[in-house]
């Protein structure tokens, strides 16, 4: 795997996103830059294993800017005559434009020294841009490792830094310092990019940046791993990414190593049936799996709510000093409407730096899943066709342009505000804001003889009724999988439809077009005989029955066809555990019998509804085993046991609605 474009990739989709380049590749890198590795001290005197590259024929007549990334995924491969397979660069077209390309083993990861802790952004005193933890006051526009087995033993370059209080903004700061002194033929500018875990870091850039830097790209970007990133989505727990990605990521170390073992040996082959036989969540740390050993599982699980813990790992806290010299950063914000991992990342991570008056901030999402956009081709994704190769669109018009300009002063680069992917109309659109300031909320409320319905004209006191058993939880996704179904994000959910404890509503087919441009508002009325459930709320473009088969697999004899007439096409869907409906800090326990309201947002989509389909919306109380099970009882579900573990009969009454944004 290639680490340069895998780098952010997290958990075991990485291998996916590779480019398929030659093996003449490395015979590129070697004949056209120099690689030296160094460790560079920080403030505190912890050092930081950094290779780079610097271009054969820099000179002072010819300076290249750097472009760097932070990863704690291994800037390997290690040692001055061991060059990569690929890159050096984050994509082919980079490489061959030539920067001074950089790579760092983040504080207390692979080769670099210091103990690492999960996501330390830098500290400044929260101001406007915090964001309120109340599902009711989200604010609106305000993980791949390489392996290496070679012996390294790098120079270690010395430099007297100025002790103080360290975190990621920190070495970032002294980081760019200690090249810009000591790599000769710079021309005095930085970029930083990166995906997923590194896209943090490149967000973590920002605050109190460096005057240096000039161009910023954080992609996919890990920003707060409670509201809904990789650990929590509305506080409910991502059971089958963290259990399979901390068993590599969160291995202990004693100091500086170039891999890390495996926690336990993990080879189920059915993730469903492993996760219901596993048990309470507690019993991840039996003596076969985590027994204790992964400091950033037990955290995981220690801190259930949306405490201090949490809350300082929460980057958007710290993006109101951003600044870098007279003006700040020039800033990429970018995601895919498929990432099962960083969706909220990128949409939250653009909306909080748009509120500061002084920003240069654009945002691009495709149809891509996680880091789709690195790879060579993406025209495709589970049953449905993009019509171009929309990876290499984005590279060749948007990121390559964008680092040429801002770091090399080459080419024309026209900002655009926000170009975004309309997953149903199959097209590129751009907007001057997002969402779009011409669209407008439209609700639909949810009636009792299964209809979708634009006005309400039901009986409050109507409800439909489902049982919720944790002992048979509605599957995440069709089929058998030993690990996470990427495509769930855009599967047909006829098979969850047909199950008693999902509950269906659904329009009539569309006279015209519906354009969906932006958040998704779920406001259930709801009545339980428990006194905790979960709430998954999935929006749904529902295919018209005349819609023709899509073969599957390659012409010939076993060529099989794709029913598409009725598809339940997933836009969009998320969880919100209810006890954190009125406070992720403060869960309370519902009143068994007692009507509730249970509120929260959808992340944003651009979809459009084509005229003849149909809106539908699922409701369903367990998304197994992508979010782990409730026990409907109010308890800490990281120590629960089996017999709390209840039934819960739940009722959705018909004054209940979604409301979306959309564009007449």
């Amino acid at each position: 795997m290639n680490f340069r474009v895998l780098a952010g990739l997290s958990f075991w989709l990485l291998a996916s996103c590779t480019f398929a380049q030659s093996p003449a590749d490395t015979a590129f890198v070697r004949a056209n830059y120099t690689k030296i590795d160094r460790q560079i001290p920080m403030r505190d005197g912890t050092k930081l294993y950094t290779v780079i590259y610097v271009p054969k024929d820099a000179s002072s007549a010819k300076p290249y800017p750097f472009l760097m990334e932070r990863t704690p995924y291994s800037a390997g491969p290690y040692g001055e005559t061991n060059y990569p397979k690929q890159g050096p660069g984050p994509s082919p077209e980079l490489s061959r434009e030539k920067f001074i390309f950089v790579n760092q083993d983040v504080r207390g990861r692979y080769m670099s020294e210091g103990q690492f802790e999960e996501m330390t952004p830098g500290e400044s005193t929260p101001g406007q841009n915090t964001p309120s933890s109340s599902p009711h006051q989200k604010p609106r526009p305000a993980r791949s490792a390489r392996k290496s087995t070679s012996n390294a033993n790098p120079a270690v370059a010395g430099q007297a830094v100025p002790a103080g209080p360290t975190d990621e903004s920190t070495d970032t700061y002294d980081t760019v310092e200690w090249l810009l002194k000591n790599v000769p033929n710079n021309n005095g500018r930085v970029g930083i990019m990166g995906i997923s875990y590194p896209g943090f870091y490149a967000t973590a850039a920002l605050p109190n940046a460096h005057p240096a830097i000039k161009a910023v790209s954080p992609q996919a970007p890990v920003t707060d791993e409670f509201m809904g990133d990789d650990a929590r989505h509305n506080g409910a727990f991502f059971l089958l990414d963290n259990f399979s990605f901390m068993n590599y990521f969160d291995a202990p170390r004693t100091g500086p190593v170039q891999d890390y073992p495996e926690v336990f040996s993990y080879k189920a082959k059915d993730a469903y049936q492993f996760f219901l036989d596993l048990g309470p969540l507690k019993n991840a740390n039996g003596p076969a799996y985590y027994n204790n050993k992964g400091k950033i599982w037990n955290e995981y699980l220690a801190h259930e709510t949306y405490d201090a813990y949490w809350q300082s790992r929460d980057i958007r806290r710290h993006l109101g000093q951003v600044r870098s010299g007279a003006t700040p950063p020039a800033t990429l914000v970018v995601g895919g409407w498929y990432d099962a991992e960083d969706l909220f990342g990128a949409l939250n991570t653009y909306q909080t730096l748009e509120k500061n008056a002084n920003n240069r901030n654009q945002l691009v999402m495709g149809p891509w899943t996680h880091g789709a956009w690195a790879r060579r081709e993406w025209t495709s994704f589970g049953d449905f066709q993009f019509g171009s190769n929309t990876a290499k669109m984005y590279r060749d018009s948007v990121e390559t342009p964008f680092f040429l300009y801002h770091l090399k002063d080459q080419g024309r680069y026209v900002p655009t505000e926000a170009r975004m992917f309309d997953t149903g109309a199959n097209q590129w659109r751009t907007f001057e804001t997002w969402p779009p300031k011409a669209a407008t909320e439209q609700s639909f409320f949810l009636s009792a003889n299964g209809k979708l319905n634009s006005t309400f004209n039901g009986n409050p006191a109507v409800a439909l009724e489902y049982v919720s058993d944790p002992a048979k939880p509605v599957p995440y996704t069709d089929g058998t999988w030993a690990r996470r179904n990427n495509a769930y994000m855009i599967e047909d959910q006829r098979f969850a439809a047909r199950r008693p404890d999902v509950v269906v509503f659904q329009t009539e087919p569309l006279a015209t077009d519906l354009t969906l441009a932006g958040p998704i508002t779920v406001d259930l009325r709801v009545a339980m005989t428990g006194s905790d459930a979960d709430f998954i709320v999935k929006l749904i473009d529902v295919l018209p029955d005349t819609t023709a088969n899509r073969p599957v697999g390659p012409p010939g004899p076993n060529s099989k066809n794709i029913t598409m007439g009725g598809y339940q096409r997933l836009v969009r869907g998320d969880v919100m555990r209810g006890k954190f409906r009125r406070s992720m800090e403060k869960p309370e326990a519902f009143v068994p019998g007692q009507t509730t309201p249970v509120t929260f947002t959808l992340n944003d989509a651009l979809h459009t509804f084509k005229k003849g389909h149909r809106l539908m919306v699922q409701v369903q109380s367990s998304w197994f085993p992508l979010v782990d099970r409730n026990p409907q009882t109010f308890v800490n579900i990281s120590t629960a046991s089996e017999a709390d573990f209840k039934k819960n009969t739940i009722r959705i009454g018909t004054d209940s609605s979604v409301k979306l944004t959309v564009l007449k």
